[in-house]
């Protein structure tokens, strides 16, 4: 934060947050307001589907899938003129609100548009700053969501909306200067974001050129001093000794009483170890004994290992192991592949490349529970080049791994920031403000 921006910390009680700017210090409590004072509260509506003549223009009709960023530009859908004519049109700068099935999913809508019915639009009047209502409205969220009540399709009425409170410092400039350092977080958090999805979208061009395409045996994409080495080589991943596969035994396998406390034994990774990025997180593992742990070694993960889930929904995710902080094996959904003849991490790559990939779809076993076998794994056919080439393929995404790591790590780390700034910026929730 600049130095403008410098905030004091409040020992004070009440509706006072505990983070606060300098000039705000001695302005005293907060007081609840509420959302039908805020501002004019429209419920959107869906006009008939049947009648074409209503669709496919160009006007903005938000709905829940729309709510991927703060701001709302666009919609999937949109409307003609005629459906815009049988809409309540939100202008833009309001504060849109999902108050059925999805609730709580919050934005501004930076153009004028219209929305379904889930969703109610506070178009904010003069003395409201609407970037502070937003960021009120997010940090209130939990509480929102209580009050749909546990039924089969969650609601909030529109008069029961009106009637939810947020909280609010006695001066619009306070509310502005709050919004503007939330805002302008938010806009780092976007830009680094972008970044990330572009070091993602570069990697997978590379994964794309730096690979033989279907029916071909040479990438289009090629290292200059491998260029006259010729098409790359059609192996089998076990039959020809690339790998060796090796997965938990079914009569090693463990039971409840097997499973310990952390620090009292090993982790068994499992599925949900490998994230949506094929990234490792261990932040919530299950451990087992050390007995149980020992009584396995050929699945005692090491460095360099790429472990690839073999059953259950998430079969054929896979990731490389790198950096263990703590001594791992393997629960039954999962196998280990160990590198033989061929480099550590393009042998990783190969796994997690559209020809292997494409391979495990079309040889899993369906019915409950989708199984991929160890014998299967090992008739897996890819193209491989010399060693050298491997080498140089897999340092140079090995590399744009680690940036894609670093940056996802920093993405995070300003997440948890604002999250923090959230929690110090607005009053702690207590008493009757809790209740409402």
């Amino acid at each position: 934060m600049n130095k403008d921006k410098k905030l004091t910390r409040s020992e004070n009680k009440g509706l006072i947050p505990e983070l606060r700017f300098p000039e705000f210090v001695n302005e005293g409590e907060w007081f609840d307001i509420t959302i039908e004072s805020i501002g004019e509260v429209v419920t959107g509506g869906t006009p008939s589907k049947e009648d074409i003549g209503y669709w496919g223009g160009d006007f903005v009709w938000v709905t829940a899938q729309d709510f991927k960023e703060k701001y709302i530009h666009d919609s999937v859908l949109k409307l003609t003129e005629k459906g815009k004519d049988k809409s309540r049109v939100i202008p833009k700068n309001s504060v849109l609100v999902t108050c059925i099935a999805s609730i709580g999913l919050n934005g501004i809508n930076k153009v004028e548009c219209a929305t379904n019915q889930q969703i109610n639009a506070i178009v904010c009047n003069s003395l409201n700053y609407y970037e502070f209502v937003y960021y009120a409205i997010l940090k209130n969220i939990t509480r929102l969501k209580n009050m749909a009540g546990q039924t089969a399709v969650p609601i909030i009425s529109k008069s029961v909306f009106e009637k939810f409170t947020i909280q609010k410092p006695q001066k619009s400039t306070e509310q502005q200067k709050i919004a503007f350092c939330l805002s302008s977080l938010d806009e780092i958090i976007t830009a680094h974001s972008q970044k990330l999805e572009l070091l993602k979208e570069h990697k997978k061009g590379l994964m794309q050129n730096l690979f033989p395409q279907v029916g071909e045996k040479v990438p289009k994409l090629r290292f200059k001093e491998f260029e006259g080495d010729g098409e790359w080589s059609l192996k089998q991943l076990g039959i020809d000794k690339l790998i060796e596969i090796k997965g938990r035994i079914g009569y090693r396998g463990y039971t409840i009483d097997d499973i310990v406390n952390k620090g009292e034994g090993a982790i068994s990774m499992s599925p949900s170890n490998i994230d949506e990025n094929l990234m490792l997180n261990f932040e919530k593992s299950t451990y087992i004994s050390w007995d149980k742990y020992e009584e396995s070694p050929e699945i005692i993960l090491n460095e360099g290992f790429t472990v690839l889930v073999k059953t259950g929904s998430s079969y054929g995710k896979a990731a490389y192991i790198k950096n263990l902080i703590e001594k791992t094996t393997i629960n039954p959904q999962l196998v280990v592949l160990k590198p033989k003849k061929i480099n550590s991490y393009f042998m990783y790559l190969l796994v997690t490349n559209s020809a292997v990939q494409k391979q495990i779809q079309e040889t899993v076993v369906g019915g409950a529970i989708p199984t991929l076998s160890q014998d299967s794994i090992s008739k897996f056919e890819v193209l491989v080049p010399k060693p050298k080439e491997q080498k140089k393929i897999a340092d140079c995404l090995s590399s744009l791994n680690d940036l894609i790591i670093a940056q996802t790590q920093r993405v995070e780390q300003l997440k948890l920031h604002k999250k923090g700034l959230m929690q110090g910026l607005f009053p702690v929730m207590t008493g009757h403000a809790l209740s409402q």
